[in-house]
């Protein structure tokens, strides 16, 4: 039986707000994982969230800016920053938690979107650096933490060692297209944490 919805052909609405942000920005990701950024609409994201596109374009002004709102939502929380007692288990944690993210579909097609569209498409470009400066500021107390526990040398770069971190993994995913796991995970943790106790990572 068909729902009012369905006969009418308009969606369902979902309310306004904080429920409607709910259902369009992971609408959005959803859309960005199966069409790609190129193939991403209003009318599509609508559609998936269960809004009229007339309630997106109220709350974002085009296609570019409700994306960057939605990675900017997602990349805010989808790695947490550990506390495992000691610089090497939450390096390992961190990077495998990096992993852990960009190998869903989602995940994936996220993390290309900002890097191969952050050139042309300045709201992009803004969330690309939103990113990073916020991964480097979460990452402080794990470096702080290790240097109270004589675990680094105090002059370590938090977002120095969080790039080393990193590198490995984006190199793999986006340069060579290798897989990536948690074996990827932990060589990339322990080369980061050689390089900090060689260091190597100090602050500009």
């Amino acid at each position: 039986m068909e729902s009012a919805a369905t006969s009418t052909g308009r969606a369902p609405t979902v309310g306004r707000g904080s429920r409607m942000r709910a259902a369009v920005l992971p609408a959005t990701l959803t859309e960005l994982a199966t069409t790609g950024y190129a193939g991403l609409t209003v009318e599509g994201v609508a559609q998936r969230a269960g809004v009229h596109k007339t309630t997106i374009y109220r709350n974002w002004k085009d296609a570019p800016t409700l994306v960057a709102d939605a990675l900017t939502s997602h990349f805010a929380t989808d790695i947490p920053i550990p506390d495992t007692g000691t610089v090497a288990g939450d390096l390992r944690a961190l990077a495998r938690a990096l992993v852990a993210s960009v190998s869903t579909p989602v995940g994936r097609a996220l993390i290309i979107t900002v890097l191969a569209e952050a050139a042309r498409l300045p709201q992009l470009a803004d969330v690309k650096r939103a990113l990073f400066d916020d991964r480097f500021r979460r990452a402080e107390p794990v470096v702080t933490r290790a240097v109270e526990r004589g675990e680094l040398p105090a002059e370590t770069d938090p977002a120095e060692l969080l790039k080393t971190l990193a590198a490995p993994i984006y190199f793999r995913l986006v340069c060579t297209g290798e897989p990536v796991d948690e074996g990827t995970a932990d060589r990339a943790a322990q080369v980061a944490l050689a390089a900090a106790r060689a260091r190597v990572l100090p602050a500009a």
